[in-house]
């Protein structure tokens, strides 16, 4: 018996080893791997009261989810209209989010609260996109919309940081004293869509609103109003706006005091336009000054050429500032000048001078290392008074009046460049701002969508169609 039970007992040990040989290639331990990343937003699974409630007369609102949530940039993202006086405490716990009303509600009134994509999950932040919830104090939900387009005048392109602001108040004086009815967000393309809205006849407005007060308060912000008022109805047409800053936004100079200066030679400095010596055909080369100059003469500063012969039609001249001194003169090409400044030809507002004369050389371009240039401009007729713009990183490098179909120039700086047309009102030649006050729109600027390129030693030709 004892035999039988040691047989057993040695099969059994010999059936547990051969399944744990058999099993160790089939079953490995390890971490076990995440399923797909989460890329569904949060459902809402109630809303109390519920959405489109009429008669609405509380001050609190409840959003209920299918998972837990959280608010990011409610700031940025939330509008509320009518636009109100306090603005509402919104919170969020869990799977919930919160609406408390501080404000008192107008009778008969459709309120919305227009999140953007600030309601988000917590884990992934996926955010309920453009989510709204709408409400009425009265019988009935405004149902009316209205749309249109905000373009920035000066370089015909959108803004989506823009406002679009709605005033039922018609004092003019409205979008600098009171903030607006309506608000609504532009989309990528510069589109706006007020929707319920009650109807009505209202001021439009656009607003970079930098400082979150949904009102115009700076010359320097983007700004843009319709010309009259519009009736909003069913079948309101849409309208576009161009926006402009009256006064460009500029910087407080640093101040500095003899004291602080790092030249205690107490001598003039200056930098140059030249690029490794070498002068551009096309533009002025010109000298600027860290200090105003004083005592300017301009008859101390000559230009010559490498036998010290002056170069006849040349002009020489300081602007406003004191700081810019300006040579102006039709270069011969693949050519050497000689730029001669006397020691005494001025002085800085801080008492500094050139310790002895001083000779700038330097030599023109070769023809070579520039293209011509031929645009064959379509429906150009549309545009009263075109002027072209060439621009590099959005700054307008050159501009040209243009007077027939066909631009040609036989030198042009390589490079790639934005086309721009500007219909030039006033014909100065340059892009102006509107002015709110005197009901004066902007001068408006038509961005070609297509960039051009310019190759040295090449005939370059495009067609542009506007």
């Amino acid at each position: 018996m004892k035999i039988f039970n040691s047989i057993i007992a040695l099969a059994v040990i010999g059936l547990c080893y051969l399944l744990s040989v058999l099993g160790s290639g089939c079953a490995q331990i390890g971490m076990p791997t995440g399923g797909p990343k989460d890329t569904i937003p949060p459902v809402l699974l109630k809303s109390v009261p519920p959405n489109r409630t009429l008669h609405f007369t509380g001050n609190h609102i409840t959003f209920t989810f299918d998972e837990y949530v959280h608010i990011q940039d409610l700031q940025k993202n939330l509008l509320v209209a009518p636009e109100p006086k306090i603005i509402p405490n919104i919170t969020s716990k869990l799977k919930t989010v919160s609406i408390k009303i501080r404000d008192t509600l107008q009778p008969n009134t459709t309120y919305s609260y227009q999140f953007g994509n600030s309601i988000q999950d917590i884990d992934e932040n996926n955010p309920i996109k453009n989510f709204t919830y709408v409400f009425s104090t009265g019988s009935y939900i405004d149902s009316l919309q209205f749309q249109g387009k905000v373009i920035l005048a000066e370089t015909g392109k959108p803004d989506s940081t823009l406002l679009a602001l709605l005033y039922n108040n018609l004092d003019d004086s409205a979008v600098y004293k009171h903030k607006p009815r309506y608000v609504a967000r532009l989309d990528s393309s510069g589109n706006f869509l007020f929707r319920y809205l009650a109807e009505g006849t209202y001021h439009l407005y656009a607003l970079k609103d930098e400082s979150g007060q949904k009102m115009y308060n700076n010359p320097s912000q983007l700004f843009a109003f319709a010309d009259s008022a519009i009736h909003i109805t069913q079948n309101v047409k849409p309208v576009e706006l161009y926006a402009y800053a009256e006064e460009k936004e500029t910087k407080k100079p640093v101040s500095s005091s003899p004291a602080n200066k790092k030249n205690p030679e107490k001598l003039l400095k200056y930098t140059t336009s030249l690029t490794g010596g070498t002068q551009d055909l096309l533009t002025p080369l010109t000298i600027q000054f860290e200090v105003p100059l004083k005592n300017f003469e301009v008859l101390k500063i000559k230009l010559s050429d490498t036998l010290y012969h002056p170069v006849v039609g040349a002009e020489i001249s300081l602007d406003t500032t004191g700081k810019l001194i300006t040579v102006y003169n039709k270069w011969l090409a693949d050519t050497y000048y000689k730029l001669e400044i006397d020691k005494d030809f001025a002085m800085d507002t801080l008492g500094d001078e050139l310790k002895k004369s001083d000779t700038i050389r330097f030599k023109t371009k070769k023809e070579g290392e520039y293209g011509s240039l031929k645009l064959d401009f379509k429906n150009l007729q549309k545009i009263a008074h075109p002027v072209l713009q060439f621009v590099q990183n959005n700054v307008v490098v050159n501009s040209f009046k243009i007077t027939s179909p066909t631009f040609m120039i036989k030198l042009f700086n390589p490079g790639e460049y934005e086309l721009r047309i500007l219909d030039d009102e006033n014909e100065n030649g340059k892009w102006d701002p509107g002015n709110f006050h005197l009901k004066k729109q902007p001068e408006k600027v038509i961005s070609y969508p297509k960039k051009i390129s310019v190759r040295a030693d090449w005939d370059n030709e495009s067609e542009v169609d506007l």
